[in-house]
């Protein structure tokens, strides 16, 4: 048995309290509904932004796991307000998993539950493989104005940005409120910033 000490965790954000996000929580009231669902691996990855995102959007959750249970998975992605309501997943277009494009232009943002992959690019393409009915929801893709932020993680596309960028970005265009998001990103760079700090030199 091992008598290494154990590590203290952050009650609030439940890491270590070396690695400890707190400081970057940006309380966000966001009128569209998040739902994450978050490969197992990026759970204790330090420099995942998932984490950083529940703890500051108002209204979303976060689900672990590669392969779910279809009847689970089929309840979560359940639109909350009843018909008129609308599930979207954000992910890129894909030639080999075509999707609908989601019109929501004349829902109220509230009316929208949003799908977000938290995973390598590998591991959510192989999440959306796995589940049918992720396959089957309307898709939002993005188009990038700006480089991301994160910069403590590589990229393999141009249009690729962390968790956290991608979901603020689809937010601000589904309820026009960039301003709303401007906080919570400006926290993610310097939280980026401070990892960069911490990550030793080539």
């Amino acid at each position: 048995m091992s008598n290494a000490p154990r590590r203290l965790l952050c009650p609030r954000c439940d890491r270590p309290q070396s690695a400890c996000i707190c400081a970057w929580i940006t309380p966000t009231a966001n009128e569209a509904r998040v739902l994450i669902l978050q490969h197992p691996l990026e759970v204790k990855q330090a420099k995942g932004s998932a984490r950083l995102l529940q703890l500051s959007l108002q209204h979303t959750e976060l689900r672990v796991g590669e392969t779910f249970d279809p009847d689970e998975l089929q309840t979560w992605l359940a639109a909350d307000g009843g018909g008129a309501s609308q599930t979207v997943l954000l992910y890129p277009a894909h030639p080999e998993l075509p999707a609908p494009g989601a019109d929501m232009s004349t829902l109220h943002p509230s009316q929208i539950k949003l799908v977000v992959l938290d995973g390598t690019w590998r591991k959510s393409l192989k999440m959306l493989h796995i589940h049918p009915a992720l396959q089957a929801l309307p898709r939002l893709a993005l188009s990038p104005d700006a480089p991301s932020r994160y910069l403590i993680r590589k990229a393999h596309r141009p249009d690729q940005l962390s968790t956290l960028e991608a979901t603020c970005m689809a937010l601000a265009e589904l309820e026009q409120s960039p301003e709303r998001y401007t906080p919570l990103l400006t926290a993610f760079s310097s939280f980026v910033s401070d990892q960069l700090r911490h990550t030793p030199r080539a």
